[in-house]
């Protein structure tokens, strides 16, 4: 996949079966944008809003769920709230065939960022986190690293470290969210490239040689200070990134 540029998005979206849309957005919006987002949420999801204990929390899920519902609306070209989701055995949600046409997604959000990708006919993950040196260590990385991984984090100079441990984070974030496996898939059990520079994507897998094959993965840089990826099966894809206003 190709550099990324943020740009604004066209008036009528679409995908084509080899496209992987990016969407970036803020999730700290003024009050009549919550309003507007709060409209398009179901009863339930209301409702699971109000289960946070902080304010920003529970402005942040309606704003983020908000934003996914328009997301997928433009290309749906349906209403938002008309949207329907369901959920696979480990939790990730998707669209029914009959509903969604195709269309599969993903979301991810950290400390009020967020990233959704969108793709038709294939899996996708996406990841964003904030660089956090205190969380970026060696001990860390041996919890749930592979052995290559924690062998190329610890050959690097320390000043390149928080870096490369959030670009390994978030490639292996975005790709068992791709697999719709969550957590249930280990974090140790493939390798991916991490050493910042050098171009992202999935080395090996335990269980499947020829499984990196099957897979790309890009770098997003959304926000300063955060680092991001996207996880997609095939390859040869066109990545277009959009603003989300």
């Amino acid at each position: 996949m190709q550099q990324v540029t943020w740009l604004p998005p066209p008036r009528d979206v679409s995908l084509s079966g080899v496209e992987v849309h990016v969407w970036r957005a803020s999730l700290d919006r003024d009050a009549s944008a919550v309003e507007r987002l709060r409209a398009t949420l179901t009863a339930d999801e209301s409702e699971r809003a109000q289960r946070f204990h902080f304010d920003r929390d529970r402005l942040r899920f309606v704003v983020a769920r908000g934003i996914l519902r328009e997301i997928l609306g433009r290309y749906l070209k349906c209403p938002p709230r008309l949207i329907r989701f369901a959920y696979n055995e480990y939790g990730k949600p998707e669209l029914s065939e009959e509903d969604g046409g195709g269309l599969r997604f993903n979301a991810s959000h950290s400390h009020g960022m967020a990233l959704y990708a969108c793709v038709l006919g294939r899996e996708v993950g996406v990841d964003i986190e904030l660089l956090r040196d205190d969380f970026a260590n060696l001990e860390v990385a041996a919890r749930f690293f592979s052995k290559a991984e924690i062998g190329a984090l610890g050959y690097l100079p320390p000043h390149l470290r928080t870096q490369a441990f959030f670009n390994c984070w978030t490639r292996k974030e975005a790709y068992i969210k791709a697999l719709g496996e969550g957590l249930s898939h280990p974090l140790d059990c493939f390798t991916v490239s991490l050493t910042p520079g050098e171009p992202a994507r999935l080395i090996s897998t335990d269980k499947d040689r020829l499984e990196a094959d099957r897979w790309s993965i890009a770098d997003l840089k959304p926000f300063r200070g955060y680092a991001a990826a996207v996880a997609v099966r095939g390859s040869n894809s066109e990545l277009h990134c959009w603003e989300w206003q």
